[in-house]
């Protein structure tokens, strides 16, 4: 134990840390943040859930809506991993056909279909064009079977069924494809969403279930213990948690009946905190993805590619001014912290892009931005891969269950977090519980801002035109609809109520100040990386990666903040760490 700034450090071992501690609570940990620590230490839960990325926000609203206890924290931002770096696609995986994976895409097909119900604001229909040249890996016939079985899993309840092309009606959807081999195609359907964003509301959605959220807040220390009592008793407390305030200092400890680690690729570390010599369960894969101009590559919608490298299936999605080229998927040789493109992957994607698109010639001066992720794959399922590697391994998830009280949970994907989350739940109330649970009602319970007919909206578009004819600006209207869903009228009256925050954050983009303030009082948001990069994707849609956007908004928000000067220029060099770790491009 030391002291720093008069606030009690425990050791990360729990070993000196006293067992009924107040919680120590920094200076600038206050309001909001202050009594979610407090609910921290206050009283046991049933279930504390370690790691806000997709997985762990969704374990943490299924089990709150079941009605347990329920604690989640996050060591940096809710989604800062591996779920702000994907394809921003919620779909049945077409590519996962040829590995056999049926099982998964129909398990995908399935949640894709729930979530453009449960969130429409979010997971949107997207409509995809795949070209066929003459010679490629797969050819016409081979893909129209494949797309048929596609729409035979979704049950034809797709968006839309598949439609074989000719080659002149593949020009007529994508005229700057290149035309030389190009014997057809195909159209199929599929759903974008905004990674980041569906994070958050599923994490904000387990809050208003009744959970303990708080991000900013790491585990440092894990003991498991025999249980106070048997399974299912008053206490049953198993696990024991030091978690640190990255935010204002100091820690606090939790006590839970069990722990459910959905820290993806971090999850070997956290085993490791309660068991130094737990074996790997989880494998990394690299993806990674470049942004650049939509006016240089041409493309009027999605589609779908074969890289002519290696014939690896890769995405070209449309992103408002942006094209998005993604992704690439190669062992990951650093840890999640470290993880970046390289020259060569930037290379790999502008190859595969300019020999689909003659016209577009891009060059590495194009890029806006790239960014890398990593996949966190179940080690048995990269074992089982054969010569495929990571590119074939399933993308199924793995439950493991420690009966000292610990559940890890490892692989999966972005699409199928419900059905997962409520898997995980319902292993862990048999196994460490001893409870039964009611049915998860996630299937039906509509995510924050998804409730269109609260607001009496029929549809998104409706939305839309009452967004519009209020805001004055339709593509701001449009960005706070496709973010806060109903909920836009609370984000945009803080606008209306301090002309400052009406103002675009960067005059080519349609964000406002008024969502950078509605996150700091609303979502968590305590750092510049927290607003500019996940809150909105103002880092991903600048060649500065928001540099210049973080030093018109810090002063803005800093008297919510708390921020005096001297915390402004620390958090502006915090975001220019923050901003080369994330989408610097390697050698």
């Amino acid at each position: 134990m030391r002291e720093a700034g008069g606030v009690t450090i425990w050791s990360a071992s729990l070993d000196a840390a006293p067992a009924a501690a107040a919680p120590a609570v920094g200076r600038t940990a206050s309001g909001a943040r202050a009594e979610s620590l407090r609910a921290l230490a206050a009283e046991p839960f049933d279930v504390v859930v370690v790691g806000g990325g997709i997985t762990g926000a969704g374990v943490a609203r299924d089990a709150a809506l079941r009605g347990l206890r329920v604690a989640l924290v996050e060591r940096d931002d809710w989604a800062s991993g591996t779920s702000s770096r994907s394809s921003r696609l919620v779909h049945g995986g077409v590519r996962y056909l040829e590995h056999g994976h049926l099982g998964l895409v129909f398990e995908a097909s399935r949640e894709r279909r729930l979530l453009l119900h449960l969130a429409p604001h979010l997971v949107r229909p997207l409509a995809f064009t795949w070209p066929v040249y003459r010679g490629a890996r797969v050819p016409r016939w081979k893909l129209r079977a494949g797309l048929l079985l596609y729409d035979a899993l979704a049950l034809f309840r797709n968006v839309g069924r598949h439609r074989a092309l000719a080659a002149g009606d593949v020009l007529a959807h994508e005229p700057a494809l290149a035309a030389a081999g190009l014997t057809g195609g195909a159209r199929y359907w599929d759903a974008a969403t905004d990674d980041a964003r569906l994070t958050l509301a599923t994490a904000l959605g387990a809050r208003e279930g009744g959970a303990v959220v708080l991000n900013h807040a790491e585990v440092a220390g894990l003991r498991l213990d025999p249980p106070d009592a048997a399974p299912g008793g008053a206490a049953g407390v198993r696990a024991r948690l030091v978690v640190r305030d990255r935010i204002g200092g100091g820690c606090v400890e939790l006590r839970g009946r069990a722990v459910v680690n959905a820290a993806g690729p971090w999850g070997d570390r956290v085993r490791r905190l309660a068991d130094p010599a737990a074996p790997a369960a989880v494998l990394g894969a690299k993806g990674v993805h470049v942004a650049v101009p939509a006016r240089r590559v041409g493309n009027r919608g999605a589609l779908t590619l074969l890289s002519p490298r290696d014939g690896r299936v890769m995405f070209v999605l449309p992103a408002g001014p942006l094209t998005i080229l993604g992704t690439t998927e190669t062992p990951a040789e650093r840890g999640p912290d470290e993880v970046r493109a390289t020259e060569a992957d930037v290379a790999y994607l502008l190859d595969a892009v300019n020999a689909a698109f003659p016209g577009a010639r891009l060059g590495r001066d194009d890029v806006v931005s790239a960014w890398a992720g990593v996949r966190p794959l179940a080690a048995a399922s990269v074992g089982t891969a054969g010569s495929g590697g990571t590119g074939s391994a399933s993308r199924e998830h793995a439950i493991d269950v420690d009966p000292r009280g610990l559940v890890t949970v490892s692989g999966g994907k972005l699409t199928t977090y419900r059905a997962m989350a409520a898997e995980v739940v319902e292993r862990t109330a048999a196994a460490l519980l001893g409870v039964r649970l009611p049915p998860s009602p996630t299937a039906t319970i509509p995510l924050p801002g998804g409730e269109l007919a609260s607001v009496g909206a029929a549809s998104l578009a409706d939305l839309e035109r009452a967004a519009g004819a209020r805001v004055g600006d339709a593509a701001v209207a449009a960005r706070l609809v496709r973010a806060f869903g109903a909920r836009w009228p609370a984000v945009w009256a803080l606008a209306e109520a301090d002309p400052a925050l009406a103002r675009r954050v960067v005059p080519e983009l349609p964000y406002v100040g008024a969502e950078l303030a509605h996150a700091v009082a609303h979502e968590q948001g305590a750092t510049l990386a927290d607003l500019l990069v996940r809150r909105t994707p103002i880092a991903f849609e600048t060649p500065d990666a928001g540099r210049r956007a973080a030093r018109r908004v810090a002063p803005l928000l800093a008297p919510a903040l708390g921020w005096d000067a001297a915390d402004v220029e620390g958090a502006l060099a915090g975001y220019d760490r923050e901003a080369a770790r994330l989408f610097a491009v390697d050698d």
